[in-house]
């Protein structure tokens, strides 16, 4: 029972992101092949980022980015490697320690299993996401691959997508072993965050150029760089992404088994002193509960669009050396630095509307676990409650636009890109108004079929991405494109913001806000 509950859950999240891992990998690689045809225009973007010191600590060495290979793992392997261990990280402490947390592992242990059994069956269960994640993934980037402007053989696909995939399934299992030193599921995140924190800390270090690579193999997102797939395939490398993996898999079996259940490797305090900042109301005590998570993201969004502006102004000369990018990038007025980050921040927009959906989810969390009851027995009403929380996210989102729009001009302003600071500033609140649109449309979906809402918010923002990702690529129909929000948005900073279609998606948030939250009060609440 452990085990097909947590690889039914975790199966459904691995065929999201494979397809995700897969189609962003295929996406990259084509879009190479159709923007860069000369060998001169390939030169030409390896002198501008292969020996670029910053650019490689931030995504790793480029290796052979002349050709269609090495440029899409130089572009994708790294990025792909920290999301998996993100998806890994989160998803070994949701159904492990947040499981115990909800209570539902005492009925599974009060049966004929012992806590190493379920904490193996839940291993196994979770060894079953990953394996759907490179099932999807590799089929995805084999059939790329066959395309005559790729040209990438099946087993170097193969191996392309165990790279990409073995930074998942290392965080998946330092995520399970974190979930049993932490007293709570908050606490394994933040211990597993803090490992993925110091092992990017040392792979930036290694690739540096300080003549420290040696730390290269300290790291566990070291050893994904180290397997240079397609370019200079290093099996080997895998030995310790394996052992480390097995290890960390052991000894949550034996931690499990050692622990009562509930309890914590590392002791909680029993009790502390009293803490009241923000617990003036419900939306405080919404703000104060999520303010970790909102930090996480602020600091995410920023750290991004640092990345972006340090590398505009050599992007932008690529762009501007490369003709079919050129007349490719020509409908929105601009060329060089600006349409790089016009393009750039389709990501950021992204961002935002993760922030969206994860506060949906949270919402969603909270009155299928029963903390809403305890807030809602009192002379607070729903409507209230949820416009509160509601405008919490609205108000973190507009600050994240405005993160993002001030830490590009800053790494813009650095590498003297030209780019003014009211140019970024008003491009960092262009990608807000899809984030809300997002944000109502779940709490549409919260008020009439609450159970339904993290997946159809995903879904909404799964949906708009990659429409949006694929469109540029393949020409799809106007018909399918304008079903992304993404679509609708203007593509600053490369031309000015369209502030009549973001007040369009704001006003369908807003509506679906107010549906959903009309519904919401007339509703039962409803549990799991």
């Amino acid at each position: 029972m452990v085990f097909r509950q947590t690889a039914r859950r975790t199966v459904r999240s691995g065929v999201l992101w494979g397809y995700v891992f897969g189609l962003y990998v295929a996406t990259q690689a084509l879009a190479y092949a159709s923007s860069y045809k000369t060998v001169a225009q390939r030169i030409g973007l390896a002198k501008e980022f292969g020996a670029n010191a910053g650019v490689s600590a931030l995504v790793g060495p480029a290796h052979d980015i002349q050709t269609v290979a090495g440029f899409t793992v130089w572009k994708c392997l790294a990025v792909l490697a920290v999301v998996g261990a993100v998806w890994g990280l989160l998803t070994g402490t949701r159904l492990l320690r947040g499981e115990e947390d909800s209570g539902r592992w005492e009925l599974l242990l009060a049966g004929q299993t012992t806590r190493r059994a379920a904490a193996a069956q839940a291993l196994v269960g979770l060894a079953c996401g990953v394996a759907v994640l490179w099932t999807i993934s590799a089929a995805i980037l084999v059939v790329v691959g066959r395309s005559s402007k790729v040209d990438v053989s099946a087993p170097g696909a193969l191996f392309l997508a165990v790279a990409i995939v073995a930074a998942a399934a290392m965080f998946l299992a330092v995520g399970t072993l974190a979930s049993q030193f932490a007293a709570t599921r908050r606490q394994a995140s933040a211990y597993g965050g803090a490992v993925l924190g110091v092992s990017y800390a040392l792979r930036m270090v290694a690739d540096s150029g300080t003549g420290l690579g040696w730390l290269r193999w300290t790291s566990p997102l070291g050893w994904v760089e180290e397997l240079q797939p397609l370019t200079a395939p290093h099996p080997l490398a895998l030995l310790p992404v394996v052992g480390l993996t097995a290890v960390l898999s052991f000894l949550t079996i034996c931690l499990a088994g050692e622990r009562d259940l509930g309890s914590s490797v590392i002791r909680d305090h029993t009790s502390s002193a009293p803490r009241t900042t923000l617990l003036f109301g419900p939306s405080g005590l919404d703000l104060r509960l999520a303010r970790a998570t909102f930090a996480g993201w602020g600091v995410g969004i920023a750290a991004y669009g640092l990345v972006l502006g340090l590398v505009a102004k050599s992007a932008g000369s690529a762009i501007a050396s490369s003709t079919s990018l050129t007349r490719a990038l020509s409908r929105l007025g601009a060329i060089g630095t600006e349409a790089y980050l016009g393009v750039a921040f389709l990501l950021m927009a992204v961002l935002l509307a993760f922030v969206a959906s994860g506060q949906i989810s949270s919402a969603r969390a909270e009155e299928a676990e029963g903390r809403l009851d305890h807030l809602l027995v009192r002379p607070v009403s729903r409507s209230s409650w949820l416009v509160g929380r509601l405008g919490v996210v609205t108000v973190v989102l507009i600050l994240g636009g405005l993160v993002a729009g001030v830490s590009t001009w800053l790494g813009a302003a650095s590498q003297q890109s030209g780019v003014s600071f009211g140019t970024m500033l008003q491009a960092g609140l262009n990608v807000v108004p899809p984030a809300v649109c997002i944000l109502g449309i779940g709490a549409l979906v919260f008020g009439f079929w609450p159970r339904a809402s993290t997946v159809a918010t995903y879904g909404v923002l799964v949906w708009s991405f990659l429409v949006e990702l694929i469109g540029g690529v393949v020409g799809l129909n106007h018909w399918v494109l304008d079903a992304s929000l993404f679509h609708q948005m203007a593509a600053a900073p490369a031309v000015s913001p369209d502030w009549a279609s973001g007040g369009v998606l704001v006003a369908i948030g807003v509506v679906a806000a107010v549906a959903g939250g009309t519904a919401f009060s007339h509703r039962d609440l409803k549990g799991e």
